[in-house]
């Protein structure tokens, strides 16, 4: 036998010719063939290993855990979060209107900041699913230059989505009978109500029909201002106007809210001209003053008004009916053939 042949008496290496008449480099005898064959049938389990691993080549070792995140989100509510909250319990959808720098984003500021120290009358906090977008709309309060007060409180209020609303979600008790009340108020710039008196652009303001209290927010500045205040009135019964057909008639409850009461009091004169604008156009409304920050804490405090307007957008709570009337059986009556007979 050769050394590179299994056949016995192969001479294959000596003569170069296969004792089975076969051709050399092809028999299944030689030792070089069978150490190639197995070289190579090595080579190709290795290479369908390697092509099993090829389709995970740069992919992560470990896959990410899925699970939610332990916190949720404490910025505004989008119409999305406000249905599912909706869904949960029974939640006041209040609209918001005013021009810019009227003071909407003053009086949400002065109510959250009641409410975090306790002093909002008659109300306690309850709950909130908003508390970050409260801080971020309230810090401009707490920004003072060398014990001095900001000429204005709170930022000018810009929306990342300038075709949704963002809301701030507030849960109160009240005092008097535990009732509690959840509040879903939205900050909206100002341009968006200009928009709908000007132009009666309304299609962002959609979720109003969702509204049972509608705050129209004056700037009692204005209103104070001999130039102004005539403009102002009849801009407020264009859009009591507009509200009526946006809504297509619903009703709703019509509070106008006056800011800057620490400066100028509301006249009574230049309230009845408010009622008498709002009354041509068919509307009705509840004026309420407020002051949101005071330059003269002495004789109004900050936060004047806030409660009183909190109080008429909560509403008083409807008497339930009763459910089953107990009657009291005369004596020596059949009660039970003369029961409800005479209902």
């Amino acid at each position: 036998m050769s050394s590179s042949c299994r056949f016995d008496g192969c001479t294959v290496d000596e003569t170069g010719v296969c004792a089975l008449e076969r051709a050399p480099l092809n028999c299944s005898n030689r030792i070089s063939n069978e150490a190639a064959g197995a070289t190579s049938a090595d080579a190709q389990d290795g290479d369908e290993a390697l092509s099993g691993f090829g389709d995970r080549l740069g992919a992560p070792v470990l896959d990410q855990p899925r699970g939610a995140s332990a916190f949720t989100s404490s910025q505004t509510l989008g119409l999305a979060d406000l249905n599912a909250l909706m869904a949960t319990r029974y939640v006041k959808v209040v609209g918001i209107l005013g021009d810019p720098e009227s003071g909407k984003t003053a009086c949400l500021a002065s109510l959250y900041l009641l409410v975090s120290h306790a002093k909002l009358e008659g109300w306690s906090f309850a709950d909130s699913k908003s508390l970050a977008a409260f801080e971020d709309i309230a810090r401009g309060a707490r920004d003072w230059n060398k014990g001095k007060a900001p000429e204005q409180m709170t930022v000018h209020t810009e929306l990342a989505d300038d075709h949704g609303p963002g809301f701030l979600h507030l849960r109160l008790v009240r005092r008097s009978d535990g009732r509690r009340v959840d509040l879903a108020l939205p900050d909206i710039p100002g341009e968006w109500t200009q928009a709908l008196v000007n132009s009666a652009q309304s299609d962002r303001l959609d979720f109003m029909k969702s509204a049972e209290t509608i705050w129209i927010v004056l700037d009692g500045r204005s209103l104070a201002d001999i130039e102004k205040r005539h403009g102002l009135i009849a801009r407020v019964g264009q859009l009591a106007r507009r509200l009526d057909t946006m809504l297509d008639g619903r009703a709703f409850r019509l509070l106008v809210v006056v800011t800057h009461q620490d400066l100028h009091v509301l006249d009574p004169n230049v309230a009845h001209r408010l009622q008498a604008e709002l009354a041509r156009h068919g509307a009705e409304a509840e004026i309420v003053g407020v002051a949101p920050f005071s330059d003269k804490p002495n004789e109004v405090p900050a936060g004047f008004g806030i409660a009183d307007l909190i109080n008429l957008t909560a509403g008083k709570q409807p008497d339930r009916p009763i459910f089953w009337r107990s009657t009291e059986p005369a004596e020596s009556s059949r009660a039970y053939l003369k029961h409800r007979r005479d209902r």
